[in-house]
């Protein structure tokens, strides 16, 4: 299981093909819980399937037309990853790992000025995405049957379909998070 934040940031393309140049990240949160398995002999690459719920959010303004916007979304996923532990100093164990996640949106709202819009149903916010991420984690063993871990992901958003001239949302996420591994009874499984 794993509890942290997100700090999101957009990339964002109305229907006219125009970007927005002033969105600021946005911090919300992100659970995860799911499955690991060790895959190979040495024990230093691991299997990962899961789900995750996820928050991304961002704000700006176009100083311009004198217009506020901000984005609160949210996406319920379930991904693999591969985990390579590549380096272990006493009890401290270092991993490297990529996932891929395929999230579906779940809730969101869109502020423009004082009115607010409902995401969900529309077609343009309303995609599957497939998400890719990359990152570090720190683990430590707090028993013989249970580990903490700290890590940090970067990840990416591709939209999996989009109409022709439709508005285009991807997602760039920095996930920070805390996160505990727990043997399962008669598993005897690696950390």
């Amino acid at each position: 299981m794993e509890y942290g934040s997100t700090i999101s940031s957009f990339d964002y393309i109305n229907s006219n093909g125009n970007s927005l140049n002033n969105l600021l990240p946005s911090s919300k949160s992100y659970f995860g819980a799911g499955y690991r398995q060790s895959i190979n002999p040495k024990r230093n690459l691991f299997l990962n399937l899961g789900m995750s719920y996820n928050g991304y959010g961002a704000i700006g303004s176009e100083s311009s037309v004198d217009n506020y916007f901000e984005w609160d979304i949210s996406y319920l996923g379930i991904k693999g990853a591969l985990e390579y532990k590549f380096l272990e100093l006493r009890d401290l164990m270092f991993f490297v790992n990529g996932s891929v996640a395929s999230e579906f949106l779940i809730r969101g709202n869109q502020t423009i000025n004082n009115d607010v819009f409902n995401l969900v149903g529309e077609e343009e916010f309303n995609n599957n995405i497939l998400f890719l991420r990359a990152g570090l984690r720190i683990q430590y063993p707090i028993s013989n049957t249970a580990a903490i871990y700290l890590g940090y992901n970067y990840g990416k958003s591709v939209l999996i379909s989009s109409g022709e001239n439709a508005e285009k949302l991807n997602l760039i996420a920095h996930q920070f998070g805390i996160g505990f591994i727990i043997n399962l009874p008669k598993c005897y499984c690696d950390f």
